[in-house]
């Protein structure tokens, strides 16, 4: 008869001793998941998302739009979005964990992040406070969009984003979005 396999769990001040090799080093209830350095497709459409995103949100002063950041709840969850976008007063923060209010967490699926972020990461940054979570799939050119655990909408044509609590809409053309990426 075998040994039960048991699995390590780990804390947020663990991750300070991983080696900085370009992989993700990520927190979900203390079990680490590790990603590869994104490609060149999956830079391509955070760019695309910045550049909408930042003028109609950071440049007016509503919002910051973070392509490097974490959504942190120690002891056990750290996650590292590729988009985040938080409201202008919780940029004073001085760490990650400091920041309670995310308006906005995107991932851009690849093959080897495809199961993490949609069974594990979603849920979870939906749990730590994230208003909404878009899982951007541009193999298949659509966005799911989730604001509950458990529910998501397949967007294909156009996204609109609602920043909360302002009056304000960003559009997302996902044409656009995708235009030349295989």
């Amino acid at each position: 008869m075998g040994m039960p396999a048991t699995i390590p769990r780990y804390t947020v001040d663990d991750l300070e001793h991983f080696p900085r090799d370009g992989n993700r080093y990520e927190l979900v209830d203390g079990i680490l998941l590790v990603t590869p350095p994104p490609g060149v497709g999956h830079e391509v459409v955070i760019s695309r998302l910045a550049a909408i995103l930042m003028p109609a949100a950071q440049v007016p002063g509503h919002a910051y739009v973070f392509t490097h950041g974490a959504v942190r709840l120690p002891p056990g969850a750290q996650l590292e979005p590729d988009l985040l976008v938080v409201p202008s007063s919780s940029a004073s923060a001085v760490e990650w964990q400091d920041m309670q209010d995310h308006w906005l967490v995107v991932e851009v699926l690849s093959r080897s992040s495809r199961i993490s972020d949609r069974d594990f990461k979603r849920d979870e940054y939906l749990r730590l406070g994230a208003r909404e979570v878009w899982l951007v799939d541009r193999y298949d050119n659509s966005i799911d969009v989730s604001r509950a655990r458990g529910e998501s909408d397949t967007v294909r044509d156009e996204l609109l984003w609602r920043a909360p609590t302002l009056d304000l809409d960003v559009r997302v053309d996902l044409a656009e979005l995708f235009a030349g990426l295989a």
